[in-house]
């Protein structure tokens, strides 16, 4: 079998129970995990040069628990008090609740999505459309398709820049013998071609999450192996567990 060693692109999962461990132990491979890119917050003085105040806004819109951890972060080095009236408007549930790190979690005034798409958050963002949102975002977001759905739904407000995302540079001794590499955003491409700039994949097998990094790998000139979601496999791990399964199977024939 080709694929022995396998580096999946992200921090290690917190709970054992990961369907990564599962797929080691089921095909005999070693998981690596090693972020290609880290995420860093803005100082204070860099988010004052966009010239935000937040206390001028009433709603904040979360679409990841890194907004919500530099949001809070940034209020909280620049004394920005945050009333008990401040809303806040999340993609999914899992980052609503992780609001409960930093305020009391109020029905009231937390809203989220069912299926972490960005336009289920429109009939809340309507209802009350009174109120001056603060999109909270990376300096790579994805706002044209995000910001084109709020302004068609004639939303009042205005993205602020809280962190960046930057590569998450390889020390000259690390070792780099993977048989498989797993991407889950383009600028973890950018990293491995920053990185390694004269990299020649050859049999090194590439897998990704997601159409644009899916074509972030195709910009690059690589050879795609395996993407997901898929009809067969709505999830990186699947999509893996069936990649490995047929591999497995060729050998065997």
């Amino acid at each position: 079998m080709k694929v022995k060693k396998i580096l999946v692109s992200q921090p290690r999962p917190a709970s054992e129970k990961s369907p990564y461990f599962d797929i080691a132990t089921r095909y005999g491979v070693e998981v690596v995990f090693r972020p290609f890119i880290k995420v860093e917050g803005l100082t204070a003085r860099e988010f004052r040069q966009q010239k935000i105040n937040i206390s001028d806004f009433t709603a904040v819109i979360f679409t990841a628990r890194t907004a919500i951890d530099n949001f809070f972060r940034l209020c909280e080095e620049m004394r920005v008090t945050i009333p008990d009236t401040m809303k806040y408007f999340c993609t999914t549930e899992s980052i609503a609740l992780y609001l409960q790190k930093y305020i009391v979690y109020r029905k009231r005034k937390i809203f989220y999505g069912t299926t972490g798409k960005f336009d289920d958050l429109l009939p809340f963002l309507s209802k009350h459309n009174k109120d001056r949102f603060l999109y909270a975002v990376s300096d790579v977001h994805k706002d044209n398709a995000n910001a084109a759905i709020l302004d068609r739904a004639k939303v009042n407000y205005t993205k602020a820049v809280m962190y960046r995302t930057v590569s998450n540079d390889f020390a000259p001794e690390e070792k780099f013998d993977y048989d498989m590499l797993l991407f889950f955003s383009p600028a973890g491409i950018d990293s491995l071609m920053k990185n390694f700039p004269q990299f020649e994949q050859g049999d090194i097998q590439i897998g990704c999450f997601g159409a644009s990094t899916a074509k972030a790998v195709a910009d690059a000139g690589l050879r795609l192996d395996l993407e997901a979601p898929n009809p067969k496999a709505p999830s990186i791990t699947a999509a893996l567990d069936l990649f490995l399964k047929e591999q497995l199977e060729k050998a065997g024939a």
